[in-house]
């Protein structure tokens, strides 16, 4: 997975864990490889829990509005994963940095690509550019990558059903 300046693919990727947790290892090994990651990392048994873990721990940023403890459990998702960033050129995908060791299993990898890509997020578009969908009946993750940095919602779809919803409470109170 290339790791653009934005953090996007990694920040997409654990946004989509999230909201559709994996229930196997062989799901998230799969879902991991469709997001793009190249599979070239030993695949552990405990993976998957740490995946889900950190999908846990992720969650609690995205919960979190504040910026300066959004940025305080950022930064316990970088310690979590620490190594020096690394330029590697692995199954001629191009040059491109890692944030892990070589040789590390997938729950590492995953840990390290999601602490840097959120911070890359974060600090690229600004601290609040993910957080829980503002449909009063949706618990979905977003990741706002949009121009204008205002996406509350976690489709046009929600944000539709809750004008909606709020245009029928208006004129019932009429």
């Amino acid at each position: 997975m290339h790791l653009n300046p934005y953090g996007q693919d990694a920040v997409r990727l654990i946004t989509e864990l999230a909201n559709d947790r994996p229930r196997s290892l062989p799901e998230l090994v799969r879902r991991c490889a469709a997001a793009g990651l190249v599979i070239d990392m030993p695949v552990e048994e405990q993976d998957l829990a740490v995946a889900l873990e950190l999908v846990d721990r992720w969650c609690e940023v995205a919960d979190t509005t504040d910026p300066a403890q959004r940025a305080a459990l950022v930064n316990r998702l970088l310690a979590a994963a620490s190594a020096y960033p690394r330029l590697t050129d692995h199954g001629g995908t191009g040059w491109h940095l890692h944030y892990r060791d070589d040789g590390v299993p997938l729950g590492s990898v995953l840990r390290a690509l999601v602490g840097v890509g959120t911070a890359l997020h974060l600090a690229g578009r600004g601290m609040d550019r993910l957080g829980r969908c503002a449909g009063s009946d949706c618990e979905i993750v977003y990741v706002d990558t949009s121009r204008g940095g205002r996406q509350r919602y976690c489709s046009p779809r929600c944000a539709n059903r809750d004008a909606v919803r709020r245009h029928r409470a208006t004129a019932r109170r009429r």
